[in-house]
């Protein structure tokens, strides 16, 4: 059985450097990872042991991730669940809580935002706020009451994680994607007395050029949306413009690959804005196909994900909805250039 075991965790911790590593190295793990699958099954048929059930059950979770099979994975995470409460898994030593996560964290990215808020309701009491995956879990708590259109309790959960004592001792990426976080809570949710410090830090943030370094993979196409709505917003036509055409370029060096095509249908629709001049009603018109694409295209698997804060879907009506209650202006001479 030992034998067995050694060779299961050598499998293992192949599997896990390669989901912690790069998006090439998940590249590389994706057509190997049904053959470690297939091993470990034998491995734990021998072994019959906690170990090898273990790691045969976190390799599944990672072949259905990469490949973006998430209802695959609310199978796997409820069948644990249910093995564990028949007593079938020993408690102290199954990890419950990261099996909450993954269940929650595939409802999100299979679309079922509604019951998979009300399993991270109910999943919650199980992190405690001194622990170190209880901001990541919040992360996902926040991004399925987004995605299920409760912005208020999307903002009760961003409060609840930005005032932990801990927030501070947060690496520094994890509190800028909180605070991306915040500005699209404040866009779909606008506070009814926002404070001159905070209006100063929206705007502070709106300038910032995004860096497309590994700590932000995944949200670069999120900052560069979420400015082009902000200035939307601001009716400025100087941003916005500079804005569309990070994106566009953005577009074309970063986004060719197919499992990308939720992103790049969105784009496209957000780059309508400007190629029909801000028109409102022609923007309704000409974005209809791309939408219907859009509505069918498959969430990708999270190797080649950009995540959606909000739904694609949700953010272009936003944009129109801005289209219609205003045109950018130009801004004031001088302004352009700082922005």
């Amino acid at each position: 059985m030992r034998a067995c075991e050694e060779e299961a965790d050598d499998i293992y911790s192949n599997v896990q450097l390669a989901m912690a590593g790069t998006v090439k190295m998940r590249r590389v793990l994706l057509p190997m990872i049904p053959e470690y699958v297939a091993k470990l099954e034998v491995l734990h048929r021998k072994a019959k042991s906690f170990n090898t059930n273990n790691y045969l059950y976190q390799t599944r979770l990672a072949q259905q991730e990469l490949t973006g099979n998430y209802a695959e994975i609310i199978n796997i995470t409820a069948e644990a669940a249910k093995q564990l409460k028949a007593g079938k898994l020993n408690p102290r030593r199954f990890d419950v809580r990261f099996n909450h996560f993954m269940s929650v964290y595939a409802h999100l990215l299979s679309r079922q935002a509604e019951k998979g808020l009300k399993l991270a309701a109910a999943y919650d009491k199980d992190f405690h706020p001194s622990s170190g995956n209880w901001f990541y879990f919040q992360e996902h708590y926040l991004l399925l009451a987004l995605h299920a259109g409760d912005y208020v309790q999307a903002r009760q959960v961003l409060q609840t994680a930005t005032g932990n004592a801990s927030f501070g001792k947060q690496r520094a990426a994890a509190q800028q994607r909180w605070e991306l976080f915040r500005a699209y809570v404040d866009f779909v949710q606008p506070p009814a007395r926002p404070t001159p410090v905070r209006r100063q830090q929206m705007e502070q943030w709106a300038l910032t050029i995004p860096e497309y370094s590994r700590d932000k993979r995944g949200h670069n196409v999120a900052i560069l949306v979420m400015q082009v709505l902000y200035f939307l917003r601001q009716r400025d036509l100087d941003a916005v413009l500079l804005r569309a055409d990070r994106l566009r370029k953005y577009q074309q060096r970063h986004l060719r690959e197919a499992a990308n095509l939720r992103t790049r249908l969105f784009l496209r629709l957000l780059l309508l804005i400007v190629d029909q001049e801000f028109d409102p009603a022609r923007n309704a018109r000409q974005a209809a196909v791309l939408l219907k694409q859009l509505e069918a295209a498959p969430p990708p698997g999270e190797a080649f994900a950009e995540v959606e804060i909000i739904p694609y879907e949700t953010l272009w009506q936003l944009a129109l909805q801005e289209l219609r209650t205003g045109l950018p202006m130009p801004s004031a001479p001088g302004l352009a250039d700082a922005k």
